[in-house]
């Protein structure tokens, strides 16, 4: 299945011209609002966004007249900066902020222009603009992350005593249910919205100027340049920092974490679903599987394929984010830098694999003819366990286990046995407390 374009993100695709990163490579995040929130081009707006705020920031604490705030806010709407342009002049400075200020000063004119980026370094306004992206972008993942919980939710209580063989090691262990298979996963997916909330809501703004001492702001006239930073955030409806974080980098690495997590969590959903879908098992199916280039008959489970892979990558990318903690001095050389690129594939990541997620689980087939047939395969051998509860006050626990390891190595059915001739065989009756695990994960909102 070709999944629907987001017309935001062909947009901002055009706008960054022909060679733009269009995802050709990307499947799992390409065409998803992530892709859109993470772009260029919403990275150039949340740069703008950042210098505006600090201009009205200062403004309201009576630094900068209110025209300079008007005008600095009109010129990041109106003038048409070119993010191509940007990036290409950014090689000599080594960031975007340097030519998008020297831009929007003249942009803003001479009479305001000496109010733009007034007091600020450049780490100020890329670290405020990433924390901007990553709630933009955090706020669609969990949309997405709310729809897949309520589908599983669904799929928990539609099923709750739906039995299938549990599997440990790859091979039959006893019986559970699929009800609570799904309410695991949705589990997970609720921890996930749990984390990805706490790291949502705590991301600062950051203001500290050259050193992160505020000194600048002082010697603009701000009798206590320690209110900037609040004001700032608030312009922004960021957090405000608690300290300059240039070398504190505290929010890169809970925004790493969570994001890593999320991308196991639903990892965890995809790969049972890849595991279960298999044609020899076939207990579950997507909704709408893909094609094969060679072979006509196939329906692949791409949305799980893709969510997998997303997995897969995001604790690499996760560890290079930690690897910047260790950040010299009062700013960084090359550590600050080496966070952009990873934190964005990792939103991208994230923001694509939700997406999919609501897919597979909104569409997922559920099979419970095969997952009964599935059952009845080892001829009752799946109950093994309560057979050796029940047989061992009759037989001695030593004689229980030897005859039931002897009936499963020689493949006699366990009612082949006379011992065994009364005792009840359905697995469907030994899932334990599957659902009244169901019915108490169900409960969690």
């Amino acid at each position: 299945m070709t999944p629907p374009v987001d017309p935001a993100a062909a947009e901002a695709a055009a706008a960054a011209g022909p060679e733009a990163d269009t995802g050709l490579l990307a499947p799992g995040w390409t065409g998803s609002p992530a892709a859109a929130a993470t772009s260029d081009a919403a990275y150039l707006r949340a740069l703008l966004d950042a210098e505006a705020a600090l201009a009205r920031a200062q403004w309201a604490l009576g630094l900068a007249p209110a025209e300079a705030a008007t005008a600095v806010t009109e010129a990041t709407d109106t003038h048409p900066f070119d993010v191509r342009s940007l990036a290409e002049r950014a090689r000599a400075g080594g960031n975007p902020v340097i030519p998008l200020v020297a831009e929007l000063t003249k942009a803003v004119g001479d009479a305001y222009g000496p109010y733009v980026h007034r007091g600020a370094t450049s780490q100020d306004i890329m670290d405020t603009a990433t924390m901007l992206v990553a709630v933009r972008t955090l706020d669609l993942v969990l949309a997405d992350l709310g729809r897949t919980e309520r589908a599983l939710a669904g799929l928990a209580a539609e099923h709750r005593d739906t039995a299938l063989p549990g599997r440990t090691l790859t091979q039959h262990a006893v019986p559970t249910t699929f009800g609570l298979k799904a309410a695991g996963w949705r589990a997970l997916v609720l921890d996930a919205r749990d984390r990805v909330t706490a790291v949502r809501d705590s991301l600062p703004a950051q203001l500290g100027g050259a050193a992160g001492t505020l000194a600048a702001f002082g010697a603009y006239g701000a009798s206590d340049p320690t209110e900037l930073p609040a004001a700032y955030a608030g312009e922004l409806g960021l957090r405000a920092p608690d300290l300059p974080w240039h070398t504190l980098r505290t929010p890169i690495a809970d925004l790493a974490g969570c994001l890593a997590f999320t991308a196991g969590a639903l990892g965890k959903l995809a790969v049972d679903v890849l595991t279960l879908s298999r044609t020899e098992i076939a207990e579950v199916a997507e909704g709408s599987g893909g094609g094969s280039s060679a072979m006509p008959h196939k329906s692949n489970p791409v949305r799980s394929t893709l969510i997998a892979a997303a997995a897969r990558r995001a604790p690499q990318l996760t560890a290079t984010l930690y690897g910047v903690l260790a950040a010299e001095d009062e700013r960084p050389a090359g550590a600050w830098h080496a966070e952009w690129e990873p934190l964005r594939d990792l939103l991208r990541l994230v923001g694509g694999a939700a997406r999919d997620a609501v897919e597979l689980a909104e569409g997922l087939r559920v099979r419970p003819a095969v997952m009964r047939e599935h059952l009845d395969l080892t001829q009752g051998l799946i109950v093994s366990e309560r057979l050796s509860a029940e047989l061992a006050p009759v037989l001695g626990r030593a004689r229980a286990k030897e005859l039931l390891t002897r009936l499963a190595s020689e493949g006699r059915p366990l009612d082949s046995a006379p011992e065994l001739a009364d005792v009840d065989l359905d697995p469907t009756h030994y899932t334990g407390s599957a659902g009244a695990l169901t019915d108490r994960a169900l409960e969690r909102r």
